[in-house]
């Protein structure tokens, strides 16, 4: 609890203004990620993923989700259309509530896809929603259990037979007081480059940075806030790949560091420019100190 006269953490994140929101539009071009092919008429489902993926649970659960954002938000996004129609690929999404995880989401399956996602094993437990979240692709993880490298193994399978993989590497929400994105653990890189050894080509990883639902009062939303969502294009890590084949058992340390680092630093490169402001000065939050270490992002 917030002590007396100072503001909770949540109150004092500032709302997504609607004059950010405009400037954001005239940069890019926002589309509503609540509906169907956002993006435009041409798009393409990959109907035997659809179908591969418990179709009718998923379109309720959807339905929902659509539901929920309409009546508390005004979502926005751009970049969908760097989304594949086909083959797997990687969204490395950053998570500063537990409300807008929902936004990455329910945007790649208005796109057609049908991606297996991590989350905590304990949401598979909630009542009604959990069985829906197993049913739409959610891959439980045992957190604090010594079970990392199953978890990897788990997520290079899902990879390597095919299927897109969403993961949100900090691992939890956020523990930066100022709701950036905080230190990333090595997971996703471990994942990226496993499978793309194991497949021999560079598997698809994108950054998904969300903006706005911090500010929402989940008991009383009104009025709706702005989210905005940016799907940012292709991550490039191929010169991490060069020699793949001399890897032995496992990608090396210092690759696995140096990409995990840039997804860090592009994911809060993205949240800078939806949020309209620079990231700290003083550095990001690592979240084993809960502290702030220096760092240059746009290094």
């Amino acid at each position: 609890m917030a002590s007396k006269g100072k503001p909770s953490p949540r109150s004092a994140v500032k709302p997504l203004s609607d004059a950010q929101v405009a400037k954001l539009a005239r940069e890019h071009t926002l589309v509503d990620p609540m509906r169907d092919f956002p993006t435009g008429p041409n798009r393409k489902a990959n109907v035997a993923e659809i179908n591969a993926q418990h179709p009718k649970g998923t379109k309720r659960l959807l339905t929902g989700v659509d539901v929920v954002f309409r009546a508390s938000c005004k979502t926005r996004a751009w970049g969908l259309d760097n989304v594949p129609e086909t083959g797997p690929f990687i969204t490395a999404a950053s998570h500063v509530t537990m409300f807008d995880v929902f936004v990455p989401m329910a945007s790649l399956f208005h796109m057609g896809r049908r991606p297996r996602y991590m989350a905590k094993a304990e949401m598979a437990k909630w009542p009604v929603i959990g069985k829906w979240f197993q049913l739409v692709g959610m891959q439980p993880v045992q957190r604090h259990a010594g079970k990392a490298k199953a978890i990897e193994e788990t997520s290079v399978g899902i990879l390597t037979s095919g299927r897109p993989l969403t993961v949100w590497p900090e691992g939890t929400v956020t523990r930066d007081p100022q709701k950036w994105v905080m230190s990333v653990k090595e997971g996703v890189g471990f994942i990226a480059l496993e499978a793309s050894r194991r497949l021999g080509r560079e598997v698809p990883l994108f950054c998904a940075a969300t903006w706005g639902a911090a500010s929402i009062n989940h008991w009383w939303p009104w009025p709706r806030k702005n989210v905005v969502m940016c799907y940012d294009h292709q991550l490039e890590y191929g010169d991490l790949l060069d020699d793949m084949d001399d890897w032995g058992d496992e990608p090396p340390a210092d690759k696995v560091n140096e990409l995990t680092d840039r997804v860090f630093k592009r994911l809060n490169v993205l949240m800078e420019e939806i949020r309209g402001e620079r990231f700290p000065a003083e550095g990001y939050w690592d979240y084993r100190t809960m502290s702030r270490k220096p760092i240059d992002i746009h290094a």
